[in-house]
């Protein structure tokens, strides 16, 4: 029988992913399976159809709520549990099987935590900084944190926010594989629009103030983010700490790729201080 779970994925131009994705979720997991699609100029529509998802219009008025809360808001779930997959995530055996035994018996838990196995030059890595998303609740429990980003927002899905839940929260530990095929062009393409999202949302936090329901990565990040320090300590954590070294050239690789992303968000920052300084003379 079918999870009392749907499965949404978000997506824009995710034809090279989205087969892939639908493949592994399989028939008979969960009750609905559903493509939010955000005006994609290539195949990623007729995929979706042709696999059986539901297919679900969204186009971004430049204000709250962006795309997961607007489905979440628009569209609520007729199922117990909502899990937002993204298209280059793929639903391990393992992860179904752990899943279906969890939501199952959640207990007093209204999310989980998931665990990802991150893919780079063609293999998982086996150290680095660890992938988790609270990714996986319970229909009506909470949305994802609210950023008054109207004035400067250029990307209309949640990237880096996480839901804001009432409740509980659990660990599935079974691991989902995240394997974009679209390659590094893509990945530099899609991290420099983060940069610039990461820069802006920190000037904007820091006129405003901090917000009490931040997870602890996120304040340590925060606290680091205006310091040449966060790139530094990214790749020594990532590196040392967590073991990237296990990966041998593509871990060194992988670090210094992720603390170039990091020391572009600081370079950033200062740049739009310097923009927004009164001209001199």
């Amino acid at each position: 029988m079918a999870l009392d779970l749907t499965i949404a994925i978000p997506v824009r131009n995710e034809a090279a992913n989205l087969p892939r994705c639908l493949e592994a979720i399989g028939q008979g997991f969960a009750r609905r399976v559903v493509v939010i699609d955000s005006s994609s100029s290539d195949a990623t529509p007729q995929i979706a159809r042709e696999q059986g998802a539901d297919l679900i219009d969204f186009e971004w008025n430049g204000q709250f709520p962006k795309k997961r809360n607007w489905f979440l808001r628009n569209h609520p779930p007729d199922t117990q549990w909502i899990l937002f997959l993204d298209a280059d995530e793929i639903l391990t055996p393992a992860f179904k099987e752990e899943a279906a035994a969890k939501l199952g018996n959640p207990g007093h838990s209204v999310g989980f935590w998931l665990s990802y196995n991150i893919y780079f030059l063609g293999q998982p890595l086996k150290g680095g900084y660890p992938l988790r998303k609270l990714a996986l609740f319970r229909v009506g429990a909470g949305e994802y944190e609210r950023i008054e980003e109207e004035r400067w927002s250029r990307l209309d899905m949640e990237i880096h926010e996480h839901p804001v839940l009432d409740g509980s929260l659990g660990l599935i530990r079974s691991r989902i594989d995240h394997r974009d095929l679209r390659g590094l062009e893509h990945w530099a393409v899609k991290h420099a629009a983060y940069a610039d999202w990461e820069a802006r949302r920190y000037l904007a936090r820091s006129a405003e103030g901090k917000p009490a329901d931040w997870t602890l990565p996120q304040k340590i990040k925060y606290r680091l983010m205006d310091t040449p320090l966060l790139p530094v300590c990214f790749f020594f954590g990532c590196y040392f700490l967590m073991l990237g070294f296990r990966d041998g050239r593509r871990g060194l690789a992988w670090a210094i790729l992720k603390a170039g992303y990091f020391a572009q968000v600081y370079a950033r920052i200062q740049e739009l201080k310097t923009e927004r300084e009164p001209a001199n003379g």
